[in-house]
């Protein structure tokens, strides 16, 4: 089973992203924290909606940074239901500490587990989708994630089980309208983008119809994004441009543009690579999480 966790560093500038969100709960004085003292106390930590359990690094980094000991009663990527428990949640893990520190620490590290969880759940659903069809490509989501998020979104997508696409402006060259409007053509930005990102670096082109993917793929573009495109052209043009070019160059399909859950089966055919969807991130339910003090 993999172990998503082994790719956070134990040096990583994640661990200073949990510092930062728990200096942004708690700025200056913690009068909470006043009021309920050092006692030490335990906390159940729950789940109260179905779906993966994600986030666990993170929701842990909080409670280390906060001096708390935890029990985790579900691995990282599990199916938690807790619609089918008599009281219609589940205990998934244990915290024990100071009142006030479980305090600190409970609202940062319940919001990274409802935010993740959610993600790896949204993730999981749209590709389980794909693969009961029998299509065997990728699913992937977007850029459009929020600031300051990037990292544990991105770690949310590849938990559900689907890719990240690019993680940052500086992994892949993305040529899209503005980029070629500026520039004048396609060959010519992708041009200027090989001079300076070389070999190592992929360059993939936006492109509205399929002259515009002929010129992208003649220039030399690794990849190519049909944007916006209906389940039936989308098909046609995949297979024209797959059929037209097999053998004589190697590149990339991707289709993106409107993809969801309950449209991407109109969408699905072998002559694309790649399916791209912010729907996995933006706008997705949140698991609900809640912790309690024993009393």
């Amino acid at each position: 089973m993999a172990v998503y966790e082994h790719l956070l560093p134990v040096n990583g500038a994640w661990r200073q992203d949990v510092t930062n969100w728990l200096s942004e709960d708690v700025p200056s004085f913690d009068f909470g924290g006043y009021v309920v003292g050092s006692d030490l106390k335990e906390a159940n930590l729950y789940c109260k909606q179905d779906g993966m359990l994600c986030g666990v690094p993170f929701a842990q980094e909080v409670f280390n940074q906060c001096e708390l000991q935890v029990e985790w009663f579900y691995k990282e990527g599990s199916f938690l239901e807790p619609s089918r428990s008599d009281p219609g949640k589940l205990v998934v893990a244990k915290v024990t500490g100071p009142a006030k520190n479980i305090l600190l620490a409970e609202r940062t590290a319940l919001n990274i587990l409802s935010r993740s969880s959610g993600i790896a759940t949204a993730s999981r659903r749209i590709i389980s989708l794909a693969r009961s069809t029998g299509y065997k490509g990728i699913i992937a989501g977007t850029r459009k994630t929020t600031p300051g998020l990037r990292r544990l979104e991105k770690y949310s997508m590849l938990v559900g089980g689907c890719d990240t696409h690019r993680y940052d402006l500086s992994s892949m060259v993305m040529l899209k309208d503005n980029h070629i409007w500026a520039t004048g053509s396609i060959t010519e930005a992708v041009k200027n983008a090989r001079s300076v990102c070389g070999f190592a670096v992929k360059i993939e082109v936006e492109c509205l119809s399929e002259d515009e993917a002929t010129e992208a793929i003649e220039a030399g573009a690794d990849v190519i994004m049909l944007d916006n495109f209906q389940g039936d052209g989308l098909k046609k043009c995949a297979q024209s441009l797959k059929t037209k070019w097999d053998g004589k160059k190697h590149f990339l399909l991707e289709c993106s543009g409107g993809l969801k859950l309950d449209n991407l089966e109109e969408y699905l055919c072998d002559d694309i690579d790649i399916y791209s969807t912010s729907s996995i991130h933006q706008g997705t339910t949140v698991i609900d999480f809640s912790l309690k003090l024993a009393h």
